[in-house]
């Protein structure tokens, strides 16, 4: 784990990229805990046949650590429980080297499922799949929090899961599709300068639809005036106002985020095995490294990014300097130069 998160931190392309960098730093090893030697035959058999449960169970354990480090109370709406925004990436594999990652005739690849916690910006939920699983699926394996909120697009909808998400007495906040068959019971005053053209609470419609989904919901329009688009919200929460259902639905944007800084930050498109189980390991390991990123720059009060601590740590990271000293945000226009008598060359 200690040479996968190394090559996360510092970003190496490669299993002979990843050893060249350890080999440069041999007499440190056994201080870092590598023990007495780092092999590339090591390695890739460890990425083999040691279960990647093991690193799924240490990222849980950070991911729990970082959420409780990284909680801020000054989130912009008034919401007891947790804001959760489910989605999936997919990433593309090379079929003829990732035998076993079927999604297409000549394409492969995996789908990484993520239920990112937006209070904290920590992912709070992992599961990696096959490509072709519908995201729908990852519904039935997630474990409901009371209170809190479940934000996702409308690939997400089925109302006999979304149904379940209200028996455990949580919050779903999707987009309708223009399908939907949706009877309307009594509607609320709206405000329209805001952007909210309707707010009704209703039934569905049809036999089936309403064994899946039997109780009452709540339909909201609304239009984004800076996108200039129109959205139709479902969601089974009345004690919010519609314009706060609509600024919880736009927070679902922040997982996406998620996706594109993992995917350029980190090392979760080009992989150092082949294998499963190798490839599960490695993004666990980039989760592993995300966490602690957060967590040192949480606790040591950094004003700093993410992004720019995981930059300055890639190129001092067997420093000696102090991390606090590292990642101190100096302010170098405030610096009082030396006066001089130098001669001043003429023409500038």
């Amino acid at each position: 784990m200690l040479c996968m998160v190394f090559g996360q931190l510092t970003s190496r392309d490669g299993m002979r990229d990843l050893i060249l960098s350890l080999e440069a730093h041999r007499p440190k090893y056994y201080h870092l805990g590598f023990g007495t030697s780092v092999t590339r035959r090591n390695l890739g058999k460890a990425n083999e046949k040691r279960s990647h449960r093991i690193f799924e169970e240490f990222a849980y354990a950070l991911i729990a650590e970082a959420r409780k480090s990284c909680y801020r109370d000054d989130f912009e709406i008034d919401v007891d429980g947790n804001v959760h925004a489910l989605d999936s990436t997919t990433i593309d594999l090379c079929l003829s080297v990732f035998w076993w990652a079927e999604f297409r005739k000549a394409k492969g690849g995996i789908k990484l499922h993520v239920l990112y916690d937006v209070k904290t910006s920590i992912p709070g939920f992992l599961h990696i799949s096959n490509a072709s699983l519908h995201d729908v699926n990852v519904l039935d394996i997630l474990a409901y929090e009371a209170g809190s909120f479940y934000v996702m697009d409308k690939a997400y909808i089925d109302f006999a899961r979304l149904y379940e998400i209200h028996l455990q007495k949580a919050f779903f906040v999707t987009r309708a599709k223009k399908n939907m068959r949706f009877k309307r019971m009594y509607s609320t005053r709206t405000d329209r300068v805001k952007g909210i053209k309707y707010d009704q609470i209703g039934k569905l419609e049809g036999r089936h639809a309403k064994k899946s989904y039997p109780e009452k919901f709540r339909r909201i329009k609304y239009f984004d005036g800076e996108a200039e688009k129109e959205f139709i919200f479902l969601t089974n929460n009345t004690d919010h106002n519609a314009t706060e259902i609509a600024m919880l639905y736009k927070k679902r944007w922040e997982v996406e985020l998620f996706f594109k800084w993992m995917k350029q930050h980190l090392r979760i498109k080009s992989f150092w095995g082949i294998s499963i189980n190798a490839v599960k390991i490695q993004i666990y390991c980039a989760i592993i490294a995300y966490c602690l990123v957060a967590i040192i720059g949480n606790k040591l009060k950094s004003k700093r990014r993410i992004y720019e601590i995981l930059q300055i740590l890639s190129i001092s990271l067997l420093d000696k300097t102090p991390v606090r000293e590292i990642l101190t945000d100096y302010d170098y226009k405030d610096v009082k130069e030396l006066e001089s008598k130098q001669l001043k060359i003429n023409g500038f």
